[in-house]
């Protein structure tokens, strides 16, 4: 039997307290924490595993064809609502036909929309003001099999076009291929991987699902910064503008902007980093280290990296002029306290 799973990834923009939102929930929906189930306990380190939420079926129409898919929200501390949607119980043929049907989740978007604003309406009352863009999200497709050998060449499924494309491409969407025994089999690409094992591969589901949201959060946190540093160069030309103390006052509310931005993305991109932590286990460590290649994790957190860099070295940079002005105003106070003190020891002598 094989399966495919559809994943959308989506940030509320803020950290959840997973205990409390788990207590609040637990006595009216159908709720449970994620978990590894095939590995020992220390293998894989997670503080604050996801909370897994089940919305129920959907029935989705495509051309003739009605396809009845499982619905599943999992939400991550770090402020991320991952939304799966499982069409299971499938014959490798039927796998085929309706990985073409939705291929690049062709046809789902209206009922991710759907199942992401019944997410929001169960969380708003415990997580105020939440906010949720719909159009920035992570897509990823997952196809499950039990059948080693099936699909003969995984390339069209996997890349979602039936058409010949060339030995190049081919050879590079097969690319990051791992195996632990002779009859599975781990393909991962940017967009969708394979899965073949004669056991369900939860755990291996979960690693490559944590990958993307970490890479994720990643793109989001770059996105931001971007956003923040923008807004911020804007309110210092406002303040180059200014002349005298109101410049300088406005610098101290920029620095003191850019240092809350600063210790709250960098706590966040810590978590992030460390959502998971592979330990023991040498297969699924290489698993997981190949997903965030796949990814691109490097590249995107080098980006906020640097993004980080450059608003520390903003702040040195108002920290400087600022230091230089108060530099600048106190020896002309001096220069001042001077001149009165002559003024004083001249008017003293004429009036004697």
């Amino acid at each position: 039997m094989a399966q495919i799973r559809y994943y959308r990834i989506f940030d509320i923009g803020r950290d959840i307290d997973l205990d409390r939102l788990e207590a609040a929930l637990a006595q009216s929906h159908a709720i449970s924490r994620a978990g590894f189930l095939r590995i020992k306990p220390k293998s894989i380190m997670m503080e604050s595993p996801p909370l897994q939420l089940r919305l129920g079926p959907v029935a989705i129409n495509a051309g003739d064809r009605s396809v009845e898919m499982d619905t599943v929200a999992r939400i991550y501390d770090v402020g991320v609502i991952s939304l799966c949607f499982i069409a299971g119980e499938l014959s490798t043929g039927s796998m085929e036909e309706i990985g073409f049907l939705f291929a690049g989740q062709e046809g789902l978007s209206g009922h991710f929309s759907e199942k992401l604003s019944a997410v929001h309406q169960i969380l708003a009352p415990h997580l105020p003001k939440i906010t949720v863009d719909p159009a920035f999200f992570e897509d990823y497709t997952i196809f499950v099999t039990d059948r080693p050998g099936e699909p003969g060449d995984p390339s069209p499924l996997l890349l979602g076009d039936r058409a010949p494309v060339s030995l190049a491409i081919r050879e590079e969407t097969l690319r990051y291929s791992l195996s632990y025994r002779e009859d599975d089999l781990v393909i991962l690409s940017w967009d969708a991987a394979l899965l073949v094992n004669p056991e369900p591969p939860t755990d291996l589901l979960d690693l490559i699902e944590y990958a993307n949201v970490q890479v994720f959060e990643l793109r989001y946190y770059d996105r931001e910064l971007a956003h923040q540093m923008e807004r911020m160069y804007g309110e210092m030309e406002q303040a180059d503008r200014m002349t005298g103390f109101r410049r300088m006052r406005r610098y101290h509310v920029i620095m003191a902007e850019i240092m809350e931005i600063y210790a709250e993305i960098s706590e966040i991109i810590e978590k992030v980093n460390n959502l998971i932590k592979v330990t023991e286990d040498v297969y699924y460590a290489k698993v997981y280290a190949t997903a965030l290649t796949v990814f691109r994790s490097g590249p995107w957190s080098k980006s906020v990296t640097r993004k980080i860099e450059v608003l520390r070295n903003n702040y040195s940079m108002l920290s400087d002029e600022v230091r230089i002005q108060h530099s600048y105003f106190l020896e002309w106070v001096i220069i001042i306290l001077i001149a009165l003190e002559f003024s004083l020891a001249i008017w003293q002598y004429f009036s004697s």
